[in-house]
């Protein structure tokens, strides 16, 4: 069986594998590592890794999210002799994607030791890349995972907020075929983040082929989850200050996708107040304009 390619790429997207690569994309070459497809019988697992005993069951999901979908997130390894490579990140993937059938594996092959230069470079990558939210979700995923990078340091390091990673982090709960529909732009990351909160499957994918045969707006599809997928009414917030924390961090989440930027949103006793931070004065100039599209190039 040949090597499924995935919805997307994730880190994948954020490293060029080779100079000309790096000139094309716009993306800063990395110092001591690139990508790959290398077959698995040349990975060797890493002697060194502590963890011997892997869940069964988390293997299990593992090999049919790849089955279904692809690997979304590539191994690290370095070479250690012609055609021969050694695992530092991802032992679970290389595993799972064996038992999945696939011949080849993606793979970032790293030449220095330093593990945070990495990690920034990626993180700096990241920023440039134009990723769909699945991509996207997935860097964050293996960032999270590979790099010990916590959510606030993608946070500050990307310029996005909080809970809008957060948010983008749980599109890899979607069903195969969501995901599969939003990577192929089908689905918006809009009507993504609504689907996310139906916990089932099947509901999920049936919303998910209403959105496409009716044409139904962000808005609508998150009116018909509110109410119940069954179309009954779901019970009302007991109050209006235990919901209005929640919400008004969404509000801030999405404030903060559509501008590209950290945006906080605060509700005092009388009045509310909305911070947009920038970086530059371009960047400024970028989201004024973002705001009033009409005073562009006055």
């Amino acid at each position: 069986m040949s090597a499924r390619r995935g919805l997307g790429r994730g880190l994948e997207s954020l490293i060029p594998s080779s100079p000309a690569e790096a000139q094309a994309s716009g993306l800063q070459e990395i110092q001591g590592a690139r990508f790959a497809e290398i077959p698995l019988d040349q990975i060797v697992a890493n002697p060194r890794q502590p963890r011997q005993v892997f869940d069964e069951d988390h293997m299990a999901e593992l090999v049919h999210s790849i089955k279904e979908v692809g690997l979304l997130q590539p191994v690290v390894v370095r070479e250690v002799a012609k055609d021969r490579y050694e695992l530092i990140m991802g032992e679970r993937r290389w595993r799972a994607s064996g038992k999945a059938g696939l011949a080849t594996i993606g793979a970032i092959v790293r030449d220095t030791s330093d593990e945070d230069l990495l990690r920034d470079a990626l993180l700096e990558n990241l920023h440039r890349s134009q990723l769909n939210p699945l991509e996207e979700a997935s860097a964050y995923q293996q960032l999270l995972e590979d790099f010990g990078c916590t959510h606030e340091e993608l946070a500050d390091r990307i310029g996005r907020s909080r809970p809008q990673i957060s948010n983008t982090l749980r599109l890899l709960k979607l069903t195969p075929t969501v995901q599969r529909r939003v990577a192929a732009g089908v689905l918006s990351a809009g009507h993504a983040r609504a689907l996310v909160s139906v916990a089932d499957p099947e509901i999920q994918d049936r919303l998910a082929m209403r959105v496409v045969a009716e044409g139904l707006s962000v808005r609508a599809l998150e009116e018909i989850v509110a109410a119940g997928a069954d179309g009954t009414k779901r019970p009302a917030a007991r109050s209006t200050a235990r919901a209005s924390s929640p919400r008004l961090a969404d509000l801030a989440s999405r404030l903060s996708e559509a501008y590209d930027t950290r945006v906080k949103v605060d509700l005092g006793r009388s009045k509310g107040k909305i911070t947009v931070e920038f970086a530059t004065i371009d960047d400024l100039e970028r989201i004024v304009t973002m705001m009033d599209p009409n005073r562009q190039g006055d």
